[in-house]
């Protein structure tokens, strides 16, 4: 396993992140826990550190499982622990990052996950109601009484990463990227290494389309089944595509799925790209995609190839 510094902190991280938002039964239904269980125990052997996960995800779910596994294991210093805040579900579901939510909400995610300190601590997304020095004056209290050690935010674009960068260090930026979703090489990710922020992409098999797994009788019964691309003729188009890529994959001796991850990996901004991992085996077909980046030629054509497609399956 290849590992990264994650922009200017002392955390050092495998290139692979262990994500747990398929531990959101509203969205992906219940995953059984045995299987996630040897997942998590592999990933220790296999050089996985690294563990995403959010408060929001499935409403406390998530962290939960999580803190009773690795507490029952004896786990949880093998790994560097994210989470995330934003959604006050306490009630009807509201974004919140107000000083006293966020001190209150750190506190609750510190008991789920049974653990003292929270290694990377994120905004889960842009809440334009509470003013910046809000958020860092909670940062700061946070960090002072020794429950996080870094800070960081998801799905914020440049303008607002730059309204916060003045009142306290970002220190990640978890932004969606994949072959199918690219919008943040135009301003994000240069902003991440002018100043030095860790990327960790969630998504980078697009929920599962850039897996090369599905045939053109395929039906979504989860989440994706009203998602534009994962029906009609955009989604046999986007099949067809990834059939050119595999021959691709082929030629370097790799699966569809690594090369996808492997793509994401080869951007010099992205530190560590996030996999919702069910099961060992999953999770052991996967690391592979962290070995090395891929060829330039190889990068820049399989873009295309993807860039063409997703264009065509979206004017369908």
């Amino acid at each position: 396993m290849e590992y990264r510094q994650l922009g200017k902190t002392d955390l050092i991280v495998s290139r692979i992140c262990f994500g747990c938002w398929q531990l959101s039964p509203r969205f992906w239904g219940e995953v059984p826990l045995e299987p996630w269980h040897a997942a998590l125990k592999k990933s220790v052997d296999l050089g996985v550190n690294f563990i995403d996960t959010a408060d929001a995800y499935g409403d406390g779910y998530a962290e939960e499982s999580l803190g009773d596994f690795l507490k029952k294991e004896g786990l949880r210093d093998k790994f560097i622990l994210a989470t995330k805040f934003y959604w006050n579900f306490q009630g009807e579901r509201h974004p919140d990052t107000r000083y006293e939510y966020i001190l209150r909400e750190c506190e609750d995610s510190l008991r789920r996950l049974k653990t003292d300190v929270i290694d990377l601590y994120q905004i889960h997304a842009f809440d334009p109601l509470t003013r910046p020095e809000e958020v860092a004056a909670a940062f700061g209290q946070l960090k002072k009484e020794g429950k996080v050690r870094w800070f960081g935010v998801s799905n914020l674009n440049a303008d607002q990463m730059r309204m916060y960068l003045p009142y306290f260090d970002i220190e990640c930026l978890q932004p969606r990227y994949s072959l199918l979703s690219r919008e943040i090489e135009a301003h994000e990710l240069p902003l991440c290494l002018e100043k030095r922020i860790g990327a960790i992409a969630y998504s980078p098999l697009f929920r599962g389309l850039l897996t090369g797994k599905y045939d053109r009788d395929h039906k979504f019964e989860d989440t994706r089944k009203d998602a534009p691309l994962f029906n009609g003729k955009a989604f046999h188009r986007i099949l067809d595509a990834m059939e050119e890529v595999k021959k691709f994959a082929d030629d370097l001796g790799l699966t569809v799925p690594q090369l996808a991850i492997r793509w994401v990996l080869t951007h010099p901004a992205m530190t560590s790209a996030i996999v919702g991992i069910k099961t060992e085996e999953h999770l052991a077909t996967i690391c592979p995609a962290a070995d090395e980046e891929l060829p330039i030629e190889v990068w820049y054509k399989v873009a295309s190839i993807l860039e063409t497609a997703k264009k065509e399956a979206e004017a369908m």
